[in-house]
């Protein structure tokens, strides 16, 4: 038997020498995980013992965040907008910069609720479902390049009941799309492609590039997007796009350089601008 203090504390003390941010709120998290316990089943084991397996189990993941493997990925999911959500390699991590994205269609939608959603990058699904749970009357197309990611966000759609809601397809963007949508979500690349190798190493080693290269200025994306948007957005639609810190002002010339009405750049928690709401003119 191995005693849980102990391990927690050498846990602790390996994270911190690795240089991970919080790193007794890390070990902690990936013990609860080993043992299979929320805080309050941890607190309970405390000044137990762990069984050889669990210590086994603890040290194996304890060995991988310290190689910076995210802890996201070593347990295999995050909480977004409340919801749990299934992460893989194949996706990026749900943050919670991205929950301004659902708090700002809330604030324009929430008394006209929208019928339809489209959310363009799907990834986990995070955005799509998170908004479906809050728009229980709408059906929502979640589209990803990643034939696994979008796996992903339709075992996510599954498992959080919204599978009738939600339908996931592979696709470039808006190229297989006909229809309109009341409400447009995106979380696009945004990252300067000669800024990946100075991401922190849980960002560039372990999550797809696919998902974080946005070209030589990290706007690529957003071109292809503006100029097809006229196309997917019902008259009086509202489109929400995340971005990168400092790219607001670059981004709302973007959006008026084609004939976008914008109509917020809505602030993140940390004060940061993180998201643009556009219509069409």
């Amino acid at each position: 038997m191995i005693d849980l203090d102990a391990s927690l504390r050498a846990a602790t003390g390996r994270l911190a020498e690795a240089g991970i941010e919080g790193p007794n709120r890390e070990a902690r998290i990936l013990l609860m995980h080993a043992i299979s316990a929320d805080q309050t089943g941890l607190l309970r084991r405390r000044g137990g013992e762990l069984t050889s397996e669990e210590g086994a189990a603890f040290q194996s993941m304890i060995d991988r965040r310290a190689g910076r493997e995210p802890a996201a990925t070593i347990i295999g999911h995050r909480e977004f907008w409340s919801l749990d959500f299934l992460v893989t390699a194949d996706t990026l991590i749900p943050r919670p910069d991205s929950e301004t994205v659902i708090e700002t269609a809330l604030d324009y939608r929430r008394d006209r609720p929208p019928a339809r959603i489209l959310d363009l990058g799907t990834g986990t699904g995070c955005l799509l479902l998170a908004a479906l749970s809050e728009f229980p009357d709408a059906w929502g197309l979640g589209v990803d390049l990643s034939p696994r990611a979008a796996d992903v966000a339709q075992t996510n759609a599954a498992r959080l009941g919204l599978a009738g809601r939600a339908t996931i397809m592979v696709g470039r963007w808006t190229d297989a799309l006909n229809g309109r949508f009341d409400l447009i979500l995106s979380n696009p690349p945004y990252i300067p492609h000669g800024d990946i190798p100075g991401l922190m190493p849980e960002v560039e080693k372990f999550e797809p590039h696919l998902a974080l290269d946005g070209g030589a200025d990290g706007l690529d994306p957003y071109r292809l997007l503006f100029r097809d948007l006229p196309q997917r957005l019902m008259p009086g639609g509202l489109a929400l796009f995340e971005f990168g810190i400092g790219q607001g002002p670059a981004l709302t010339a973007l959006a008026e350089s084609v004939s976008l009405k914008v109509l917020d750049l809505r602030r993140d928690l940390a004060g940061q601008e993180r998201v643009l709401a556009v219509s069409h003119l």
